[in-house]
């Protein structure tokens, strides 16, 4: 036969009564749940030291070394003109010292801005570059009433690449033989006479208002979306003359279908020896644009170390330099800091420029 079980107030088979049994039964519930709670804390403090870990530098999984993709180089001018010719020189370069392709991507229109808006915008990763400009980085910052960008803070300027001068050239038809003339016809033709420019706002756009300013010459500027259609249109005759860069004018130059009239160095380029600077022509004009590598604001400083570096071995190689002295430019050779600070200091130069000219984009 089964025991009955213990009635009220009898002790169980261990001798213990009622009150003391329950006790006991709490006792044990109570060591259990914080059995159960400590392992938990347990798991979740070991589940925290596992990320800390993780983020602890050099304990992550090993990213791969940049650039270990494409790397997306924004030119923000169309094909053919002078920041298109440098460009992909660059571009190039690079691409053989650093292992990866540099694509060249053309985004023209607004001075240059369109592309320098769309690097500022992207992921500061180092795949997507801009060839930076004394337009984009300089002009527009007075040009533009509302420029959608900062040109320091919202971008890493990593290097200065080149300077090139820049060369008014004329249709062979065009009876102008020098600057004095071109002010001569300008003040006899009913309206003035027209002159290309690559855009609105470009230095080659400025050369020619602070020339208009400085000799009462009567021109009409007539802006292109970037140096190469404005090309097309002076050697079909369509525009009488405009201002260019001599790397994009150079090979025009050579074929005989523009007619150089003056440069804008301080001194005659060896590569048209036989033409004449402003300044012999009796007008205190220089104008020397420049190009450079920037990125996003923010990038990883090793990456913009790479870069730089990178950048100012092919500089330096004889190959590079050969090329882009055939153009007509001169490496600039600048570190990101150097170039920052120009870029800054280019910004409040042409500032008082714009301002005297007129000129505006909006």
């Amino acid at each position: 036969m089964r025991a009955a079980a213990p009635g009220p107030g009898c002790p169980d088979p261990s001798g213990r009564p009622p009150a003391t049994r329950r006790q006991a039964t709490r006792r044990q519930a109570t060591r259990k749940a914080s059995m159960t709670l400590m392992i938990s804390r347990r798991g979740l403090a070991g589940g925290a030291v596992a990320a800390a870990a993780l983020l602890r530098p050099g304990a992550a999984p090993a990213q791969p070394a940049w650039p270990s993709r494409p790397v997306r180089f924004v030119i923000p001018y169309p094909p053919g003109g002078s920041t298109d010719v440098v460009g992909r020189l660059v571009g190039q370069a690079l691409s053989e010292e650093l292992g990866q392709p540099f694509v060249i991507e053309n985004r023209g229109g607004a001075t240059a801005t369109i592309g320098s808006q769309l690097v500022a915008q992207s992921p500061p990763d180092g795949y997507m570059l801009l060839l930076s400009n004394i337009a984009s980085h300089a002009i527009a910052v007075t040009l533009f009433r509302s420029l959608p960008y900062d040109p320091v803070k919202d971008f890493t300027h990593i290097a200065m690449l080149v300077t090139t001068p820049t060369i008014l050239v004329v249709n062979p038809s065009f009876p102008a033989k020098n600057l004095a003339d071109i002010v001569r016809m300008s003040k006899d033709a009913p309206g003035g006479l027209d002159m290309a420019s690559s855009g609105s706002g470009s230095s080659n756009h400025l050369l020619l208002v602070r020339f208009a300013e400085l000799t009462g010459a009567k021109l009409n500027h007539i802006p292109y979306r970037g140096g190469g259609p404005a090309m097309t249109d002076v050697i079909a005759g369509n525009v009488p003359m405009m201002s260019d860069t001599l790397p994009s004018a150079l090979p025009h130059l050579r074929s005989g279908v523009v007619r150089p009239i003056a440069v804008s160095g301080p001194e005659r380029s060896a590569l048209v020896p036989d033409v004449p600077t402003f300044r012999e022509q009796g007008i205190d004009l220089i104008n020397l644009p420049w190009y450079g590598l920037s990125g996003p604001a923010g990038m990883d400083q090793a990456v913009v170390r790479r870069l730089s570096d990178a950048t100012r071995k092919v500089l330096g190689s004889a190959a590079l330099q050969a090329r882009l002295a055939e153009l007509g430019s001169m490496p600039g050779l600048m570190d990101p800091a150097e170039y920052t600070a120009y870029v800054a200091a280019e910004a409040q130069r042409w500032a008082p420029v714009v301002r005297a000219s007129g000129a505006s984009a909006e």
